[in-house]
């Protein structure tokens, strides 16, 4: 029994080792030197500097992350209730094709394709003013937060809804049947019946939507280089134009308070219904 707990533990340094390397290190040091002056000292300067001149830019990012996280929810929501619900063969068979394939393109990409897209001269303006809908003055660019919203919807609907339509799938189908034969049409199947029973699912995928969201520096870079903007960018301005790894960090550590926030309200809830 000793030897296998050995090769047990022999197994799992490895992975072990690069989490603590790769993420556990790098994510202590930096709540210790949100609260570092530079000469050493143990100081809040940091937070009132990001507060001072970065307190729109939070609010800012909690609302592109809210807005975009209800959107995501409501999007995976119809596709979730499609897959499971509709009646249509190839629509369905359709939809499960088409739905997935966002999942597998990195952020940077994502916000590259929006970019040439959404610009006021991309490809969705130029295929509007061909089909005759809009004409060339009428065309207007999404390039701000418009654009930083969409791109995250659009990039990380696939992973929710994809928790999603298999937890519905995973249902007892005698329910839903048991709703159709006393007249009740989808919407209220859906939002009566299946939705209650994923809610779970749905919590925790939109917690991982959230905290990757926040985590992310490529969108709002390269779609808006308007003001406001997300902490993100305000952490890489701070290191590339002042080296000032206190300020970035404390607005690291805020990052970390609202992505704690959201898995404390989940775990509260999820102790509650136990």
């Amino acid at each position: 029994m000793q030897d296998r707990g050995r090769l047990g533990v022999l197994l799992v340094a490895p992975a072990l080792a690069a989490v603590l390397v790769l993420f556990v290190y790098p994510l202590g040091y930096s709540l210790v030197t949100a609260f570092q002056a530079k000469g050493g000292g143990f100081t809040f300067g940091n937070f009132a500097k990001a507060f001072e001149f970065y307190s729109v830019d939070i609010g800012f990012t909690l609302v592109i992350i809210g807005v975009s996280t209800v959107l995501i929810a409501l999007a995976s929501i119809a596709i979730g209730g499609y897959l499971t619900l509709g009646e249509n063969p190839r629509a369905v068979a359709l939809l499960r094709w088409l739905y997935r394939w966002p999942l597998f393109i990195p952020f940077v990409v994502a916000a590259q394709c929006m970019r040439t897209f959404l610009a006021k001269n991309g490809l969705m303006n130029n295929t509007l003013v061909s089909l005759g809908i809009l004409e060339v003055e009428q065309t207007v660019g999404f390039l701000d937060w418009r654009g930083i919203i969409i791109t995250f919807v659009w990039k990380q609907t696939p992973f929710v809804a994809l928790l999603v339509a298999g937890a519905m799938a995973s249902l007892d189908r005698s329910t839903i049947e048991a709703a159709r034969n006393l007249g009740a049409g989808r919407l209220r199947i859906l939002f009566e019946i299946l939705v209650p029973q994923i809610m779970p699912t749905l919590v925790v995928g939109l917690i991982l939507s959230f905290v990757t969201m926040m985590s992310v520096l490529s969108v709002p870079l390269m779609i808006s280089g308007e003001s406001p903007t997300m902490m993100t960018v305000d952490m890489a301005f701070r290191i590339n134009n002042y080296g000032d790894y206190g300020t970035a960090n404390a607005l690291g550590f805020i990052s970390y308070l609202l992505t704690a926030a959201c898995a404390w309200v989940y775990l509260k809830r999820a102790v509650r219904q136990s």
